[in-house]
């Protein structure tokens, strides 16, 4: 659907550090935090503060930290979106920055196809702290956000742009907090110029029609465990996880290439997890790089017992894809399927 330059972008408020003030108890969520953000923004030279889009306000119902936030709060959040996103011409979605990349991917698949930008910040200091990173990033976001151009879920933080589905939290205190380990930049900012990269966004390759799928996420942070593989990791350790009749998905992170220890019980409990229709996937544990299933004799196991390789996805976009298509009405197969196919440039 068309937009007009008009209209506003909406913002909406989920918490985190960049709404915090001090109180004798430490850092908590403050009040009044659209007045504080206005009268933020009022305060940047006057080029920069009217190149401002104008924009709207919306809190959720209880901010919260974002280390306390679950499947069914990505679920809330992109419904509100969804809901919302036809009356503007963008969407900002203030965040605390612990499950930043968590809650921007899980946007990216419940939100496919949308055709203006949703664009995720926070920041590394509350808005009321001297020198804080918080009003550089809100003015970034907005106006990322009142381009037309930018069609995807993003991240923006510091100078960089990120697709939301490839972003991970590099830093635990700098500024320069967010990386997009396996994809170029969606855009940068050079000062007052904020330049988008088109020939790497959605909106030039794969975004196709909107086609939201806002599915049932309840309980599913509850059935998606992550297992990082550990030297003398042990059978029945692994079967603890997947053995449980709760757990109907799991993410393996794997070393190298696509490498497991070269033990037959562990496959056996691969296989045997994958035969009860639980949905298996595999990613390295390096950052950098895609992995290859069987390309070794040390992973040959994992391609055994049908585990679906993650390429070079991020554990955050590789464990939210697993939920989403969890809480879809699917067979098994067509959740392998769906898991190998790019849905919003997640993958290689």
């Amino acid at each position: 659907m068309t937009h007009s330059p008009l209209d506003p972008v909406l913002v909406i408020y989920a918490g985190g550090t960049i709404g915090m003030i001090d109180t004798p108890s430490g850092l908590a969520p403050g009040p009044d935090m659209e007045a504080r953000v206005r009268d933020a923004l009022a305060t940047l030279p006057d080029d920069r503060r009217t190149a401002l889009p104008p924009f709207t306000w919306i809190e959720v119902e209880q901010p919260i930290d974002s280390s306390g936030a679950r499947p069914e709060d990505w679920a809330r959040l992109a419904a509100l979106v969804a809901e919302q996103a036809n009356r503007h011409r963008g969407v900002v979605v203030l965040h605390g920055t612990d499950t930043l990349a968590w809650t921007a991917s899980s946007l990216a698949y419940q939100l496919q196809g949308i055709d203006r930008p949703v664009v995720v910040t926070g920041s590394m200091a509350p808005l009321a702290q001297q020198h804080s990173d918080a009003l550089y990033n809100l003015e970034s976001a907005l106006r990322y956000a009142a381009m037309p151009e930018l069609q995807e879920v993003a991240v923006s933080f510091g100078d960089k742009l990120l697709r939301g589905s490839r972003a991970r939290k590099w830093h635990t205190r700098e500024p320069d907090a967010f990386e997009s380990p396996n994809l170029d930049l969606l855009g940068k900012r050079h000062g007052n110029d904020f330049r988008l990269h088109r020939e790497h966004s959605l909106e030039a390759t794969q975004r196709g029609a909107p086609r939201y799928e806002l599915g049932d996420y309840h309980g599913l942070g509850e059935q998606v465990v992550r297992v990082v593989l550990w030297p003398g990791i042990q059978p029945w350790q692994l079967a603890a996880w997947l053995g449980d009749d709760r757990v109907k998905g799991a993410l393996i992170e794997v070393w190298g290439g696509g490498n497991v220890p070269d033990d037959t019980e562990l496959g056996a409990v691969l296989a045997e997890a994958s035969g009860q229709g639980k949905l298996l996937v595999a990613i390295s544990q390096c950052p950098h790089g895609t992995i290859d299933i069987g390309h070794y004799a040390a992973g040959k196991m994992l391609a055994d017992a049908e585990v679906v390789s993650g390429d070079d996805m991020t554990p955050e976009s590789a464990y939210t894809k697993l939920v989403h298509l969890l809480s879809l009405p699917l067979s098994l197969e067509q959740k392998r399927r769906l898991f190998r196919t790019p849905l919003v440039g997640e993958r290689g």
